[in-house]
């Protein structure tokens, strides 16, 4: 059994940006997520887009590093779609669900 595993301790930057991220609200076809490590570092903002611009189940996200705030926008009948016949790739990981990006 592998201890970083088991431990659940972070194996990169990306995991543990993940892990400080708190979801702020939720709405089907919507949903806002809120992370302090965001908040004034636009290099964090680019790899964030990055990252979620290589999945094709969003459909648009914006950034904020003012508020340290992630918009995810995707169509909740392909999410659905998404869930149930495939397993999302990895990325580092952790999964995310992204296409295209709107950097506010």
């Amino acid at each position: 059994m592998n201890l970083i595993n088991t431990l659940q301790i972070p194996t990169s930057k990306l995991d543990l940006f993940i892990r400080s991220v708190e979801i702020s609200s939720y709405l089907p076809g919507r949903v806002r997520l809120r992370s302090s490590k965001l908040i004034s570092n636009p290099a964090l903002e680019v790899e964030v887009q990055a990252q979620l611009g290589a999945f094709p189940e969003i459909a648009s996200t914006e950034t904020s590093t003012v508020t340290g705030s992630i918009l995810i926008k995707y169509e909740p009948a392909s999410r659905a779609r998404f869930s149930s016949s495939t397993s999302p790739p990895s990325c580092g990981g952790t999964r995310s669900f992204a296409r295209s990006r709107n950097i506010s």
